[in-house]
């Protein structure tokens, strides 16, 4: 087999938020007023290889956009490491990050928000190759218009300010930013998610010209499972931080292993001939500062057992290229609905 281009270990992530002063006071007299501490994600592990594109999907909360931004390098882990081709991509030193490559680069959701509304775009698109020394300082300008050009713009468009283009464009604009740092993996946190229907699938096109063209790994994060189905290679289910079921797309599709994996398809409304019920997930996602004992998804679970309250479940083989975290996969709980 070869190497991994990806590998994510054992990767856990917190946030710590010290109490104000209201806080402090108020916790002088009951007790409270002590840091907060957000489990954001709880020993995430997966490998990505080279040219593939692996979906992260999840309800709001679950921590997919967390794992985009350890990925990217702009968090470094509380716990565990990521590995770009054998080196890490990130560390934190006396409180700061440090990044330690620049072959990972990010897409991020708002193209209004992601591009300094003073720089013209082409300064954008030339900045960071120029500072890292990437590109030979008489060869950006032109290597600048011709990436504008390969994400569907025209070259003279480098003369312009954000707010002279659309939402579509300025994604794609992000997207020449990104490939101009030459990366080895792009993460793409909701990229399409705040366009218009028709503008997504201009931009999930060329993303798929550019992958096809440029052979580009990348980490597709959404909640929009039926963009993840026509875009990825394999997929990652999260709930609560942690990764639940991990297959190839077309086989977590067709026949889904772990609970919440099938209650995440089960709530997305279809459109066809065929009857189906529409069934939303009960319950609330748990809250993060105090995540629940075993099992995260066992209180919204209608199969849990008295397993599931007390073990967090491991990732374990479920057949070819696919691994669940689920006692129901090790035949260690019994079913709830079996007669059913």
């Amino acid at each position: 087999m070869t190497q991994p281009l990806l590998k994510i270990e054992n990767v856990s992530k917190r946030f710590t938020r010290m109490p104000g002063l209201a806080e402090r006071l108020v916790g002088r007299l009951t007790g409270g007023g002590k840091p907060v501490v957000v489990h954001a994600l709880s020993d995430v592990s997966f490998d990505v290889a080279r040219g593939e594109v692996v979906g992260i999907v999840g309800e709001s909360g679950c921590g997919k956009s967390t794992l985009g931004r350890v990925v990217s390098g702009i968090y470094a882990p509380s716990d565990g490491r990521v590995v770009l081709d054998g080196k890490p991509v990130a560390h934190e030193r006396g409180g700061n990050v440090e990044k330690l490559t620049t072959r990972v680069q990010m897409i991020h959701q708002d193209p209004f928000a992601s591009l300094n509304p003073r720089m013209k775009v082409g300064e954008t698109v030339a900045e960071g190759p120029r500072h890292h020394g990437i590109i030979p300082r008489g060869e950006v300008q032109a290597r600048v218009r011709a990436l504008i050009e390969k994400v569907g713009l025209e070259g003279a468009y480098a003369d312009r300010l954000p707010h002279q283009f659309s939402g579509g464009q300025r994604q794609r604009i992000a997207i020449a930013r990104a490939l101009a740092m030459d990366p080895e993996l792009l993460v793409l946190d909701e990229a399409v998610a705040s366009l218009d229907v028709s503008i997504q699938a201009q931009v999930l096109n060329l993303f798929m010209e550019l992958r096809r063209d440029l052979g580009l790994t990348a980490l597709f994060i959404s909640h929009d499972l039926s963009v993840v189905r026509h875009v990825c290679d394999r997929v990652a289910i999260m709930y609560l931080g942690r990764l639940v079921e991990l297959a190839p797309a077309d086989v977590l599709y067709s026949d889904p292993k772990h609970p919440y994996t099938r209650a995440l398809f089960a709530s997305v409304p279809t459109v066809g001939s065929g009857k189906r019920e529409f069934e939303a997930i009960k319950g609330e996602i748990p809250s993060p500062i105090n995540p629940p004992p075993g099992c995260a998804f066992h209180p919204r679970c209608p199969l849990a057992g008295p397993r599931c309250r007390v073990e967090v479940p491991k990732l374990a083989g479920a057949g070819a290229s696919r691994t669940v975290a689920c006692h129901l996969n090790d035949g260690g709980v019994e079913l709830k609905d079996k007669a059913a």
